[in-house]
């Protein structure tokens, strides 16, 4: 008795039905059609929701350089691929811890980064990239206030998402924490939208809530304006910044949110609260220059002179005309490395820098 058994070919498979159908090859010319139509309009990455507004309210700004009293920081680089380095900070004034010390270790791959203050309170950084598109980044603090946070990035060619987890548990037996997503994407070469949503739990007794934000940047060749709404808190923020020239720039950063009065919104209506800062950054040789004036009668300045390759000095200065108040900073910043890690950094140029996942 003889039988005849057909047997499927080599590269066929039971499932080949679901792709192998019009339905799924008309969803995969569209999205072919789509991807080749959005690669011709030659669209780049607009960067992050976190960095939406960096040319103002980072290099402008004078919010992430202001410091009261004395401080020294001592950083010394033990090697260069990988990169390490070691750094001591000493401060006295206010809101200053006297001394911290902080280590960092990087690789094309891996970021790690540690500080310890005199309090004992320790803050850990480490960033892994997966791959060119995908990165993962964890912040950890134990001290005074213990904290968590967990990110995963992936940057595509013309977007931008992210989801972000801050404190997040399962040990009181129902979720907890703060939760983020957002998406920031190129719609032109110079307009991108961007949109956020935030879900949190303080604890399993409070009722969760959640938020949704909007953002907007448009950017060309000599300034850049963006905008943010936070429709649930009744809060917004625009920016613009300008390059003047090469060496001068100016920006504006605006604040605004309505908020219930003293007497709720039956007794006391709306109360709007807002304030405006304008600034302007100087790039010299040898020295920056950055002043800021605000609409509440702040003004203040901050002075960066590098004095020689290893050794640079810092002075700030601000007056609050309302509370009748001043403050003044001085800093000093000293670097140090072996000859040979000065020689191979010459020998090399940029190549001796790896590509850090900050």
């Amino acid at each position: 008795m003889a039988f005849n058994i057909e047997s499927q070919p080599s590269g066929s498979s039971s499932l080949d039905f679901l792709t192998a159908n019009p339905l799924a090859n008309a969803v995969a010319n569209a999205y072919k059609s789509f991807s080749d139509r959005r690669a011709n309009l030659g669209l780049s990455n607009p960067g992050t929701l976190e960095s939406l507004a960096k040319e103002v309210q980072r290099d402008v700004s004078l919010t992430n350089y202001m410091h009261s009293g004395i401080r020294a920081d001592l950083t010394k680089a033990v090697s260069l691929s990988p990169y390490f380095q070691v750094s001591h900070q000493f401060a006295m004034g206010e809101h200053q811890n006297p001394y911290a010390f902080a280590g960092l270790f990087g690789t094309n791959k891996v970021f790690l980064q540690g500080n310890m203050d005199n309090n004992g309170t320790l803050s850990t950084r480490f960033n892994y990239r997966w791959n060119p598109a995908l990165v993962t980044k964890t912040q950890f603090q134990i001290g005074a206030q213990d904290m968590a946070s967990i990110e995963h990035e992936y940057t595509g060619s013309d977007f931008t998402s992210s989801v972000k987890m801050l404190n997040p548990s399962y040990l009181e037996g129902g979720l907890t924490g703060i939760f983020m997503l957002s998406h920031l994407q190129s719609i032109t070469r110079k307009l991108s939208l961007g949109i956020e949503t935030v879900w949190q739990r303080a604890a399993l007794n409070q009722p969760p809530e959640s938020a949704l934000s909007y953002s907007a940047r448009y950017k060309t060749d000599d300034w850049i304006a963006t905008g943010q709404l936070h429709p649930s808190q009744g809060a917004m923020n625009a920016t613009y910044w300008r390059k003047v020239s090469d060496k001068v720039q100016a920006g504006a950063d605006m604040t605004l949110q309505v908020a219930p009065g003293p007497g709720g919104l039956m007794g006391g209506g709306l109360q709007k609260e807002g304030v405006t800062s304008v600034g302007v950054k100087y790039d010299f040789r040898m020295s920056v220059f950055r002043a800021q004036v605000d609409s509440k009668g702040k003004l203040g300045c901050y002075l960066e002179k590098r004095i020689a390759p290893t050794l640079m000095m810092t002075f700030c200065a601000d007056v609050d005309h309302y509370a009748q108040s001043a403050k003044i900073g001085l800093g000093v910043s000293l670097e140090s490395s072996p000859e040979e890690l000065q020689e191979q950094q010459d020998a090399l140029g940029a190549q001796s820098s790896p590509n850090i996942p900050f």
